[in-house]
């Protein structure tokens, strides 16, 4: 039995229908401005979800929330968080040349390599710039991919948000609330020769991997490197950020199973290194990093 939407919620799902319904009828410079000053307006007011940005931000840059330059940098932030939700809704109508022409990719040639070699590769990216362009700009040029979603309330939105992907080109599977077997559906695709790709840098199920990130602990999801244990399959990391008026995105080397220790211990090192490789992309485009939650254990609220 689902629990009732509450009457937010209920908004919540109301607003991105309109948002996909009506955003894409209307000239995309309106649009655009419309939702930069919505962003503003919100980083003037300095809410929760603000406060707990420029915190996050703060601990990037190794300096207070207090510092003057990390004010500057949260309204850039909430500029790039505003941005994605506006492209969200006129991804559909964007076509793939377009989405093509506007993107400047690094080094994904080994990604290619190894589909091409029929060996399956797991995709891990940070919460940045525009992900779902990023999926919908692999699919669109011959790659259609696997990928997990956390379950939104209500249930309406969650059905809309899968939807919309699945529109992009990918295959979309529930973190939770599924028929179990999301992680043997993944594997699958991986042992097929086929990408699968994974948000990567924060945990929502509690059994993360504790890992050092900018200098303090979190946990970050056990999914991606137990996959490429487990599969043999290449586990690359993978940077989205906001290039100008279009997108980037940077591939990193492949992370290196190590060849000596348990199934668990293996995975402790590779997810630590995937969180080295987030630093550095997070570092050099903290504006794009979308982190309005609660990140670090020792920022973390205590249970109970």
């Amino acid at each position: 039995m689902t629990d009732k939407p509450s009457p937010q919620d209920r908004l919540v799902a109301a607003a991105f229908g309109a948002g996909w319904t009506v955003v894409p009828r209307l000239p995309e410079l309106l649009t655009a401005w419309a939702f930069r000053a919505a962003a503003d307006r919100l980083w003037k007011h300095r809410g929760k979800s603000v406060l707990r940005l420029e915190a996050n931000l703060a601990r990037v840059k190794g300096t207070s929330p207090d510092d003057p330059a990390i004010r500057e940098l949260s309204r850039d932030g909430m500029r790039s968080y505003f941005r994605y939700f506006h492209e969200v809704f006129r991804l559909p109508s964007i076509s793939v040349a377009e989405l093509v022409s506007r993107m400047h990719v690094i080094g994904v040639e080994p990604v290619y390599e190894n589909l091409a070699a029929g060996r399956g590769v797991v995709l891990a990216l940070p919460h940045m710039g525009n992900w779902d362009q990023a999926g919908a700009w692999f699919a669109g040029t011959g790659h259609p991919f696997t990928t997990v979603a956390e379950r939104l309330k209500p249930e309406s939105l969650f059905h809309r948000y899968t939807a919309f992907r699945e529109g992009l080109g990918m295959e979309v599977l529930p973190l939770t609330g599924g028929d179990g077997h999301t992680f043997g559906t993944l594997a699958q695709r991986l042992r097929a020769g086929l990408p699968v790709a994974l948000p990567a840098e924060r945990d929502l199920t509690a059994n993360g991997v504790e890992v050092q990130f900018f200098g303090s602990s979190t946990r970050m999801p056990a999914g991606p490197g137990l996959l490429a244990v487990h599969t043999g399959a290449a586990l690359i990391p993978a940077i989205p950020y906001f290039r100008g008026t279009g997108w980037g995105l940077q591939f990193h080397e492949e992370i290196a199973i190590p060849a000596e220790g348990t199934r668990k211990e293996k995975v402790a090192v590779v997810t630590q290194s995937l969180a080295g490789v987030f630093e550095k992309g997070i570092a050099e485009h903290p504006e794009d990093w979308h982190m309005l939650q609660r990140l670090w254990l020792e920022d973390l609220e205590p249970r109970g």
